[in-house]
Formats: structure tokens, C-alpha cells, sequence
């Protein structure tokens, strides 16, 4: 197999997941006691959230792409960014890698044209559903992209910096975002994507009439599928 390198730590809670779900996909394809080799280096979450609400993005850039770096130095054979809003900064980390980058915006909407869906929902932050990085990078897959109005983007934003970065999972959160994805379905989604590596722990199948894409599960399992080659 062949190593990964994670980008972690943006937060600690989703980049838990990534690590659990790269190996149980492995285990499953390989059977026994097969496990992925991996290398993490994981953020301090605040400095991070400090940089994107300054809009101090170059900084980010720079120490990302440094990271990235050091990761394909100790061995890793392709990188994973384990978070949906800095892929913001996909173009500047790669820059800086010869190895492969496995973008999420990719992965995802591959997941989606395959299922045969065109018209999707998008949750994130305010900076994956405002800014054209990742909205561009779904309509470059031919999907049209619907996003929920301010007030619900602002709300669904706040909900993952105050409360799923920090593990709390609330019964009032997950109605909100449950109303947030009616109301994307009633303005024609065919699917919602979870644009936010923390909103699984929220939200999923069940809360939604239609089918939900968990781009951390995706993410993740795309990478797997590469340590195995």
C-alpha cells in the first residue's frame, strides 16, 4: 500500500473520522488485519479559524503548503486536506507538492454525476457556500449549485465553529439544519451535500427526503481506495 499524508487537526473532531473511516475501508477491501499507513500532522484549530476570519489567507497558504511538504518528505505518496473551507487554498498547496493532491470538491461531485443527480444543495461554512472555490469546483462536474439564503447560511455557519467544532451536538442545531435542507429540496436539490467535514456528526441520511453526500466519508474512502492502488 501506499502512504497517505493528512492535513488534519481543522478540527480535531472531523479529522477523528478520517482516521477511523481510511481504515475501515481498508480493512474491509483487505481483510485481516490490514490497516492504512498513514502521516498526520494536525493543527492548533484556533490559530486556523484566527487566520480565515482575518482573511489573512497567504499566511494559511504558506504554512499549509509547508505542511504538505514535510508530509511528502517523510513518505507520503498523496496528500488529503481533512477539511472542506481550506481547500480555499487547494491551488497554492499543490503548487508546492509533486505528489498527488486528492481534492474533496473532486471526489464529491464524482460521487454525485455517478448517482446521475445534477442539482444539489450545498451546507458549510460561510466561506465554502459564499466564495466561488468550492461552488466552482462542484459546476466544473456539471452540477448546478443552490446554496440557503443568508440568514440560514449564517446560522449554519455559527453552528459549526460554536458547537460541532467543539463536539457539542445539539437537538435544536440538527432541527435547524433539517429545515435548511427542506427548504433547498423545496427549491428543486435532488441531494445535499454535507460540505463541512463536521456537519456528519449532526446531520445524515435520515434527515432529509433526499440522498445526503457525506463528503468526510467520501473523502476518506477515496483516499483509502489509493493507499490500496
Amino acid at each position: 500500500m501506499q502512504t497517505i499524508g493528512l492535513i488534519g487537526g481543522m478540527s480535531w473532531e472531523s479529522t477523528a473520522l478520517y482516521y477511523k473511516l481510511i481504515n475501515e475501508r481498508v480493512r474491509d477491501r483487505m481483510g485481516q488485519l490490514h490497516s492504512a499507513p498513514l502521516l498526520m500532522y494536525s493543527y492548533d484549530f484556533q490559530g486556523i479559524k484566527e487566520l480565515q476570519y482575518a482573511g489573512r489567507w497567504d499566511e494559511a497558504a504558506a504554512s499549509l503548503a509547508e505542511v504538505g511538504q514535510r508530509l511528502e518528505s517523510a513518505g507520503a505518496r498523496a496528500i488529503v486536506l481533512c477539511t472542506n473551507t481550506m481547500h480555499k487554498l487547494a491551488a497554492e498547496i499543490t503548487a508546492k507538492l509533486t505528489v498527488p493532491f486528492i481534492h474533496i470538491g473532486d471526489a464529491t461531485a464524482q460521487r454525485i454525476r455517478a448517482k446521475g443527480y445534477r442539482r444539489v444543495g450545498l451546507l458549510g461554512t460561510k466561506f465554502t457556500m459564499e466564495e466561488d472555490f468550492y461552488i466552482d469546483r462542484l459546476r466544473a462536474h456539471d452540477l448546478d449549485v443552490l446554496v440557503p439564503p443568508a440568514d440560514a447560511r449564517t446560522e449554519v455557519n455559527r453552528i459549526i465553529y460554536d458547537e460541532l467544532c467543539l463536539g457539542n451536538v445539539t437537538a435544536p442545531s440538527r432541527r435547524r439544519y433539517q429545515e435548511v435542507m427542506a427548504a433547498l429540496v423545496a427549491a428543486g436539490a435532488e441531494c445535499i451535500i454535507l460540505g463541512c467535514t463536521e456537519i456528519t456528526m449532526l446531520v445524515g441520511a435520515g434527515d432529509t427526503s433526499v440522498e445526503t453526500f457525506d463528503t468526510t466519508a467520501i473523502h476518506a474512502e477515496t483516499a483509502a481506495d489509493f493507499a490500496i492502488g
